[in-house]
């Protein structure tokens, strides 16, 4: 009787064992964790349209920034890049209307901890050189980049 129960246990465990290493269990988790927000993180792109740039050049300043943000987050925030980059590298680009606005949310990102960088033209097409573009922020906890810039619209 005592081999039974021995080889049952044996059987349980491993049963046990090959369910949570196949991942089924860890899947779960992090879908719940990911409904709930928790954990989560986001890049956020924000683009002036006073510029009136065309799209492809909006594109290429979005890119500047989400580059430059990525290096960033390799020297100074490695565990949230990684986490960016196992949530799926979530990314939103949105709109302000003026220079003054995009400085003031890179500073209000700056304050919050979060990854801000600026993007300044260099001038070769459709803006002056040095003007500022884009501002890229994170990546970073989705619900601390939301206080950042949850009020703009989409661009």
């Amino acid at each position: 009787m005592a081999s039974l129960t021995s080889i049952l246990s044996g059987f349980a465990v491993g049963f046990a064992t090959a369910y949570v290493l196949s991942g089924n269990v860890l899947r779960g988790l992090l879908a719940a964790a990911t409904a709930s927000g928790e954990g989560t993180m986001k890049m956020a792109l924000v683009v002036r349209t006073d510029l009136k740039m065309g799209k492809g050049k909006a594109a290429a300043q979005c890119a500047h920034a989400a580059v430059s943000c990525y290096k960033r987050a390799l020297y100074s925030a490695a565990n949230q890049l990684q986490q960016w980059e196992r949530d799926g590298q979530t990314k939103v680009v949105l709109a302000t209307t003026e220079e003054q606005g995009l400085l003031q949310l890179a500073s209000e990102a700056k304050k919050a901890g979060l990854i801000a960088v600026v993007v300044h033209d260099a001038g070769h097409t459709q803006v002056r050189s040095g003007t500022a573009t884009v501002v890229g922020i994170g990546p970073g906890p989705q619900d601390l980049v939301n206080k950042v810039v949850g009020h703009l619209k989409l661009f």
